[in-house]
């Protein structure tokens, strides 16, 4: 198996190590990993990609290349260019440090880059350590992924769906929980959740010569999310595992909203004005 892992928290991150090191266990002996990965941080750049300015790509040593650009920039630049001639059979985003469960998911580098992917027509997979207080003693705080990782991505080779006949492609956000590796009680399936009472936010500031700046903020990632969320179901000590596509359509809208609008500009309200209704 050839393997392309890339990630938003920069080419040096440990969490980039993890991975290799997860990649390199499911390609085996006879495969490949190739690393594609910012040359800087990328973290809530979500699906950016660089289309107004070129990205320098930098080749470190066999197999592994550094980009100036976002996790989405790298996909393509190994799509494009450092694979051309060679795709990969998977590619893998991560393994964050942090969470991308609930609203972050709309934020992250990394499902950015597994999205890309995806939209390119490859199966893809993003990955991120959920962080609290259990593991901010642990000597290695990506234990629980590093430990369970390939196990995770094993099963959902095996069972997940990976057509390609569709108009967006699947991809898989997996986030494995905030406790140590032994705590671990199992994988959920779970549908995005959105953390209750906590949101992200801005602190504007003023430099000291006198230009305003802000810092953007987040909100407590220990905020409840409804039952059965990827967000609850990490609480609770599970790996949670979420299919997604790039596809932001609410599907549940359409009909109503079809039966309502469809036809002639303004011919519903023309309608109501001569029934009288």
């Amino acid at each position: 198996m050839r393997i392309l892992i890339t990630n938003d928290d920069g080419i040096n991150a440990p969490g980039l190590e993890v991975l290799a090191e997860i990649a390199t266990e499911l390609a085996g002996p006879r495969g490949e990993v190739w690393t594609v990965a910012p040359a800087f941080e990328q973290s809530g750049v979500a699906h950016s990609i660089s289309y107004t300015h070129p990205t320098m790509i930098a080749r470190l040593a066999e197999r592994r290349y550094a980009a100036e650009g976002s996790p989405a920039d790298c996909v393509l630049a190994a799509v494009a260019d450092v694979m051309a001639e060679t795709p990969p059979d998977l590619v893998l985003s991560g393994v964050n440090r942090g969470n991308n469960a609930g609203e972050n998911a709309m934020y992250s580098g990394t499902i950015g880059g597994a999205m890309e992917a995806a939209l390119q027509g490859l199966p893809a997979i993003a990955l991120s350590q959920y962080l609290g207080p259990e593991t901010a003693d642990l000597a290695d705080p990506f234990e629980t992924a590093r430990r369970h990782g390939a196990a995770v991505i094993r099963r959902l080779l095996d069972h997940g769906d990976w057509t390609s006949d569709e108009d967006f492609r699947l991809f898989y956000n997996v986030n494995f929980p905030p406790v140590p590796a032994s705590a671990v009680k199992g994988v959920r399936v779970a549908p995005q959740g959105r953390r209750q009472g906590t949101r992200f936010g801005a602190v504007p500031f003023t430099a000291p010569n006198g230009r305003r700046f802000m810092w953007v903020s987040g909100g407590s990632q220990l905020a409840p999310a409804r039952e059965g969320s990827d967000v609850a179901v990490n609480m609770a000590g599970f790996v949670s595992v979420t299919p997604m596509r790039a596809d932001l359509t609410c599907h549940l809208s359409l009909e109503r909203l079809a039966q309502a609008l469809d036809g002639e500009p303004g011919a519903n309200r023309h309608k109501e004005e001569v029934s009288g209704t």
